[in-house]
């Protein structure tokens, strides 16, 4: 610490309120106190309302002031010593829970050993170490918390009677397996980490693991798969799923043995039937989201693979958004099959297809859902000449259709059948006079005539014939 050369001057130059002001400029109170340590005065230069506590120690002791373990603190700043010269941080009890840390030093002046305390508020600092020491205690109490966590989760993890794999996504390289895993590949749980997978079984099931990965990553999920291990032909059921880390994404893969059994072969077949049949063959959730599709329905819709497919709403291909499969869904909801609903399938690329459709529900199983099939819709053969258009023979036959046609369809083409069939026997009866024929039906000779050409009945010219 260096000093003024010539002190004297600077003294002289300042007057004592210009004084003052410096001090408290520099410091956030003062107090003047007089040879035998009492307050005197106090200077407050802080707008903090805890220094306010200062202007009540007037006409007290300083050593009063402080708690017991500051007291031999004060003698020392106030006996003149060379160590008394350095700041000195003293606690001032409040009332409260929590004492004022104030830094002080003090100075001598005068002839008649008076003392100038200078100090400085140690508040903030105090309340930013505390929030420091509660933060601390707060990380220290999570981390033992995740320390547990991490110990039990350790033990569920070795413990499980299912092997448990995690894979990268990216490298397809084993994170962790534990050792019911190790067990299943018929290699310790330790060997498997760092290793490719898949590994450890047949090359059919290889290929249908890397199919299933690739599904669960595009789709983020897939049915069950049963696969065979590679040294002991061992069937196993197996399970994944993707999850999201701060180090990327992994595979969650769970394998239980599972018994080859008659049933599990005659179920492979089954789907293997339905996966090859020329019927388009859906299968949906209760929401419409398709969950399968054969070949057939690719080919139907234009598509190469089935993951085109996955999640995505059946009525994007089929009938009119938002109608035909909503009718069909309320009706699987409340029956248990469909028969012969006539719609439309719009391929991703080419015409429209007519398709005929039948349904069936499955809300009562394990995991509710809905299957479709769908076929092709072959022509109907135009009526031959002279020959009467059939209409439904009775109000049951009517009723039948309801549910595999919508209302207003069936509405426009009843009404188009009749409107013809009555032209048609007004014509025969006017013996194919179109003006006595109009007359008969009560129209136009005009409206007759546009009639006539919408139906393809007869010449459609505006003339009457020869």
């Amino acid at each position: 610490m260096t000093k003024f050369e010539s002190p004297e001057a600077l003294a002289g130059a300042l007057s004592t309120r210009e004084a003052a002001t410096l001090l408290l400029e520099s410091n956030d109170v003062c107090l003047i106190l007089d040879r035998d340590g009492m307050v005197e005065d106090v200077l407050l230069g802080s707008t903090d309302n805890t220094l306010k506590l200062a202007k009540s120690w007037i006409g007290s002791r300083w050593i009063d002031t402080v708690s017991s373990e500051n007291v031999n603190k004060v003698k020392e700043m106030l006996n003149g010593s060379a160590d008394s010269q350095r700041w000195r941080q003293l606690s001032h009890p409040t009332g409260g829970d929590i004492d004022l840390p104030v830094n002080w030093k003090t100075v001598k002046v005068g002839k008649h050993g008076r003392h100038i305390a200078l100090g400085r508020s140690l508040r903030q600092l105090s309340l930013l170490q505390q929030r420091l020491l509660d933060v601390q205690h707060s990380l220290e109490r999570d981390y033992a918390r995740l320390h547990q966590a991490e110990i039990r989760y350790r033990m569920l993890f070795s413990m499980a009677s299912e092997g448990i794999l995690f894979v990268d996504a990216d490298s397809r390289k084993i994170v962790e397996a534990n050792p019911a895993a190790g067990r299943l590949l018929d290699v310790p749980a330790n060997k498997l980490v760092n290793r490719t997978f898949p590994r450890g079984f047949t090359d059919n099931s290889n290929d249908a693991i890397e199919e299933l990965l690739l599904r669960v990553r595009a789709a983020g999920g897939a049915e069950d798969l049963i696969v065979k291990t590679g040294h002991n032909d061992q069937t196993v059921r197996l399970n994944a799923a993707l999850i999201r880390r701060d180090d990327g994404p992994v595979f969650l893969l769970r394998m239980r043995a599972a018994e080859h059994s008659v049933d599990d072969s005659f179920s492979s077949q089954t789907l293997e039937i339905i996966n090859r049949a020329p019927d388009a063959f859906v299968v949906t959730d209760p929401d419409g989201l398709i969950r399968a599709a054969n070949q057939a329905f690719l080919k139907f819709a234009s598509l190469a693979t089935e993951l085109q497919v996955l999640r995505q709403p059946l009525d994007r291909w089929l009938g009119r958004s938002g109608v035909d499969v909503a009718l069909l869904l309320r009706n699987l909801r409340d029956r248990t099959e469909i028969r012969h609903y006539d719609t439309t399938l719009y391929p991703e690329f080419g015409d429209p297809l007519d398709v005929e459709l039948s349904a069936v529900s499955a809300l009562d199983s394990d995991d509710p859902c809905f299957g479709f099939v769908i076929r092709r819709r072959l022509a109907k053969a135009q009526p031959a000449a002279g020959e009467e258009t059939r209409l439904p023979h009775s109000l049951k036959e009517m009723t039948e259709l309801v549910g595999r046609v919508p209302l207003k369809e069936l509405v426009r083409e009843t009404t188009d059948i009749i409107e013809r069939m009555c032209i048609e026997a007004a014509l025969k009866m006017s013996d194919q006079s179109r003006a006595s024929a109009a007359e008969m039906l009560g129209l136009s000779r005009q409206s007759l005539y546009v009639k006539l050409r919408r139906y393809g009945i007869g010449d459609s010219s505006d003339t009457e014939p020869e």
